[in-house]
């Protein structure tokens, strides 16, 4: 999610919510390497079941990392690809399922976010290129002519953008990770009964979502495990959102810790060397690190961290909890409103609120209105996924209500930073100065035979004396003079540069021209960098430039940000606003309001997508700018409805969001569209594009001002380029299969091996009992078993070869959705113990009636609706709407939600106000615990909801008029829900059909209302 800072957020005020990983290295002897036996017991002291890797997260730093330098080709790459991967699979080490999922297609509302990053690199890319060609003429020119005959090559920096569907690249990638599957299960022990799910990069969806369909497929087949461990893999900050979307209570995120990056190596405390913990010390002896042991060593690979959803379910079910609220706290729906809030801050399909940002505590914010409108809005904001637009429309006017003291704070803020800023460099320009004085009228020569700790130890770097000036008395007496001089000189590159730009400002005041083709004018990133190395060669080494020569400026300059001429802390900067980001008047309402709905309709879009999967694969939000918070009016009105529509294909994603600078990435017969000027749709691949700051001071922050792409006019003009195509570039063109892989030892193996007998099967529907796998296969034609098994290229092999196949390839198909996603735990589950002491969950809930109050807003208070908790009296600020639009002026809103799926089990006669039944309960002391969220003994109107126990077995009982009481019957009880009244004890027992036909939540939750008869039993 477009969130960079939620990981970090996340972690500072959930500290537990982070563990360190436990891995196992490969260890030496006698010079042998010995791979980790992952065939033991997992180091983390859990077993985990279903491993899956949203694969971008691992090629991207495979391909370009960060801190070595990257592969000479696409081979190396694939095997670091092979190194990394490998890596994390013994990390986790799943016993059933390993589902690798390869971005493939994305959704129109993502596209606009990709073309966006890949213009931005592309030019970054031709930027990397013109710097090396500079460098490399600086080394030509300080080298004298000496060793002309040897040419240095530089190569072109390595084009990211053809990590995109429908490359070459891609190809190879989906080749070469079944080639390493395969060979995987043929080799290793521990792969022996896993199932390996891979879908690549030709079938349509990001990988994320594609593991999230996958997940939600598995959930609807009748015989699912609710006791799964889950762990994802990943970078992006989304795959948090999407692991409490599951409502799975068995969910980790693993990712490489980005909050340690230099800490120190891990040591032994047994024999004190890095590299390895204590339990796995074998007590060789230490190697030397240099020839005196002078060099420590490091650890060079990244340690990981789990992110555990469980625990953050525990410190968000404290948070989100509203004592006095007049319905029942149902902690999965808490969940999802906690999910669609952060979509406000910031996600890849919308742009934030410019009233929020995480820095600024903007999630708190949200919740702290959110929590404040509880008692209004008389419900949850969304439910499975879809919203309440009457309920956010609350959430809205109370951030209304602060806007404009959000952004006079900020304001504030960011002057005081400045200022502190400003002072802090003037102390270190002062400091810097007494020591330089210091420094040349006393130096400090060694005394007492003591050596000089300035001297540096490491080799001894030697000069030619013909590189300097030779020394005399006039350079002796007046050092302090000549070290001025000496200061305020330039570098050799940019005396250089200078050179060369004045001149061409010479050159372009006297008429004259500079010997380049006038054809290449329009070429690529690598001519340019060529011209203007040629350039520099022909420069003259003689004279030396003055301080009036021309540089050339950054078109953004960090240090210069362009003035931010909107002043969102000054009256009138909404219409200043929509006038300079719009160019619309200031007096057009109407448009104000017209952005504000297509907003609502990108939420909309974003919750479906994350809950349900993706609802349009062609909407997408047309605007660069969101709206404020005051422009949202009248949301109970509207009606969000979405055309399912039909994903890209792989080359038509391509031309809408690559540039022309990265056209080798797709096939020739495109190109004339990308850089003709008579092509229909050249205007969509602009070589120059605006970045707006956005009152940001970080170039990576700023917006990029590309055209959108329309769809029907990139379709006809593509329309006349395909019958050129290649064989081998239509095929890269078409959508593909998902495809499973096992070894023969899988328990699965005889049943697929049916495709290749006397009599094949055309489909074989996977046995979940025997495999923990719901979905149906297919035979794939390419595959034939008992082959030699060989790499996609030359150079992509492993050893040792395997040269008897024993492995099976076949397509697979998930099972297709057959109702809507519930937020719901399942039956059968057994919660994790919990992991937060009272002493964290009062802390949570004293901090959760603060925080979002101290940023921005004026101290609001109503003393009417005041928390009994509360014990300040002074200025806490109240984010409450002024009115409710809920059923305003008719009766109180209903005791429980009705959207909630046990609301047909719960007492109807029950009413706040009614003057029937004691008040509401209190709030629950612990989640999972002996009293928690999730466990019953619950006392109270509604009793308890969950308890951890294995059949779905229920016994209420009612005591007294219109009180009664929910009981936990041993450990075999799973939901307690209160009875019909009297004295009468009810015992449900039966299993929980999610797929629905006949059984259910009236037939798998379709159709109006809930008529829970079939396998729930007549309620």
């Amino acid at each position: 999610m477009g969130v960079p800072a939620l990981f970090r957020w996340l972690t500072k005020k959930y500290p537990k919510i982070i563990t360190p990983v436990i891995e196992e290295q490969p260890y030496d002897i006698d010079g042998v390497q010995y791979p980790v036996d992952t065939t033991k017991p997992n180091p983390n002291g859990e077993e985990m079941h279903n491993l899956y890797l949203d694969f971008n997260g691992i090629v991207h730093p495979c391909s370009h990392p960060e801190n070595k330098p990257p592969p000479a080709n696409e081979s190396e790459m694939m095997l670091e690809i092979f190194k990394y991967t490998d890596r994390v699979v013994n990390m986790v080490r799943p016993r059933r399922l390993l589902m690798i999922a390869i971005d493939g297609v994305a959704p129109r509302a993502k596209m606009n976010q990709q073309r966006a990053r890949r213009f931005r690199s592309a030019r970054d890319a031709k930027e990397a290129d013109e710097k090396k060609a500079e460098f490399q003429t600086l080394q030509r020119q300080q080298s004298n002519g000496q060793d002309s005959s040897v040419e240095q090559v530089i190569q072109k920096t390595w084009d990211s953008n053809v990590i995109t569907p429908g490359t070459p690249f891609m190809f190879i990638l989906a080749l070469s990770i079944r080639y390493w599957v395969q060979w995987k299960l043929n080799t290793d022990p521990a792969w022996a009964e896993l199932k390996v799910v891979i879908s690549d990069a030709s079938v349509p969806g990001e990988g994320e979502h594609k593991i999230m369909q996958f997940i939600r497929s598995q959930r609807s087949d009748p015989e699912y495990d609710p006791n799964t461990r889950h762990v994802m893999y990943g970078l992006d900050a989304d795959l948090i959102m999407l692991g409490i979307a599951t409502h799975e209570p068995h969910f980790r995120v693993l990712r490489e810790d980005v909050n340690v990056r230099d800490a120190k190596a891990k040591t032994c405390r047994l024999c004190g060397q890095q590299g390895h913990y204590a339990e796995n010390c074998r007590g060789n002896a230490k190697a030397k690190s240099g020839d005196f042991d002078e060099k420590g060593t490091t650890e060079e690979l990244k340690p990981f961290v789990w992110l555990n959803v469980p625990i953050l379910r525990e410190y968000l079910g404290a948070e989100m909890f509203v004592p006095g609220q007049s319905f029942r706290f149902d902690l999965e729906r808490a969940l999802d409103d906690w999910v669609f809030m952060c979509f406000f801050v910031g996600n890849d399909f919308l742009p934030h609120l410019p009233s929020l940002d995480i820095h600024e505590d903007g999630i708190d914010k949200l919740i702290a209105i959110w929590r404040d409108n509880i008692p209004i809005m008389g419900g949850y904001l969304t439910c499975d996924g879809n919203v309440d637009l009457a309920r956010a429309q609350v959430i809205l006017q109370g951030l209304a209500k602060q806007e404009d003291a959000i952004f006079k704070r900020r304001k504030e803020v960011e002057d005081r930073r400045e200022r502190n800023q400003k002072r802090r460099d003037q102390e270190n320009a002062a400091r810097e100065e007494r020591n330089s004085k210091r420094r040349r009228s006393s130096p400090d020569y060694s005394k007492g035979g003591r050596l000089d700790t300035r001297a540096p130890t490491g080799p001894v770097e030697t000069f030619e004396a013909t590189s300097f000036p030779m020394l005399d008395y006039n350079a002796i007496v007046n050092r302090q003079t000549i070290d001025k001089a000496s200061t305020s000189n330039k570098s050799a590159a940019a005396i250089l540069k200078e050179q060369m730009l004045a001149k061409k400002v010479a050159e372009a005041q006297n008429g004259t021209n500079t010997n380049a083709d006038s054809d290449n004018a329009t070429n690529g990133a690598s001519v340019g960098g060529k011209r203007k190395a040629e350039l520099m060669e022909d420069e003259s080494e003689s004279g030396t430039p003055g301080r009036a020569t021309p540089v050339e400026k950054p078109k953004f300059d960090p240090n210069d940000p362009p003035p931010d001429t909107v002043k969102l802390w000054e009256e009138g900067y909404a219409d200043r606003y929509y006038e300079q980001k719009f160019h619309v008047s200031p007096n057009d309402i109407e448009f104000r309001h017209k952005v504000a709905r297509s907003y609502v309709e990108g939420l909309c879009w974003v919750l479906l997508y994350y809950f349900q999967g993706c609802p349009s694969w062609t909407w997408y939000y047309p605007y660069h700018y969101a709206p404020f918070a005051a422009d949202f009016a009248d949301l109970d009105k509207m009606t969000v409805k979405f055309d399912k529509g039909k994903p890209f294909r792989p080359y038509e994603q391509l031309m809408g969001v690559l540039p022309a600078a990265s056209n080798h990435a797709i096939p020739p017969a495109f190109h004339p569209l990308m850089t003709e000027p008579d092509s229909d749709i050249v205007d969509f691949y602009p070589e120059e594009f605006d970045l707006d700051a956005n009152g940001k001071k970080q170039s990576w922050k700023a917006i990029v001002l590309l055209p959108f792409i329309d769809e029907k006019r990139l379709l006809t003009a593509m329309a006349t380029k395909y019958p050129e195509l290649t064989d081998e570039e239509k095929a890269r063109n078409e959508l593909g299969k998902d495809a499973l892989l096992i070894s023969e030892k899988n328990p699965l193996y005889d049943d697929l091996l049916q495709f290749y007998s006397k009599k094949p099967k055309d489909s074989v529907k996977l046995n979940v009992r025997k495999g923990h796998l719901a979905g149906t296969a297919t035979k794939n034609e390419d595959f034939l078993p008992g082959m030699d098994l060989v790499g996609p290229e030359e150079n992509i092999k492993l050893e040792p070869v395997v040269e008897d196949d024993r492995s099976l390839n076949v397509h697979f198909t998930m099972p297709p959705p057959t109702h809507v996603h519930k937020s719901m735990l399942f039956p059968g589950v057994v919660l994790p113990p919990p992991a937060l002491d009272q002493s964290d969950l009062n802390i949570l809930r004293s901090k959760a009636r603060y925080s979002g109050r101290d940023f921005g807003g004026a101290p609001l208070y109503d003393n009417t609706r005041r928390d009994p908790r509360d014990q300040n009296r002074g200025g806490r600020i109240n984010y409450a709407a002024d009115r409710a639009p809920l059923n305003s002026g008719g009766p109180p809103p209903p005791a429980y939600d009705q959207n909630n799926p046990f609301a047909a089990l719960l007492d109807p006669r029950f009413a706040p106000g009614a003057g029937r039944g004691p008040p509401p309960p209190p709030p629950p002391q612990r989640y999972g615990g002996q009293q928690g969220y999730d466990q019953g003994y619950n006392n109270g109107q509604a009793g308890g909801y969950y308890s951890n126990g294995g059949d779905y077995q229920n016994q209420n009982q009612n005591r007294g008029g219109g009180q009664y009481q929910s009981y936990n019957n041993g450990q075999h009880s799973r939901y307690q829900n209160g009875g019909r009244g009297g004295g009468d004890g009810n015992q449900n027992r039966g299993r929980d059909d999610r797929r629905g036909g006949g059984g259910g939540y009236n037939n798998g939750y379709g159709g109006g209302g809930y008529n829970n008869q079939g396998s729930y039993g007549r309620r």
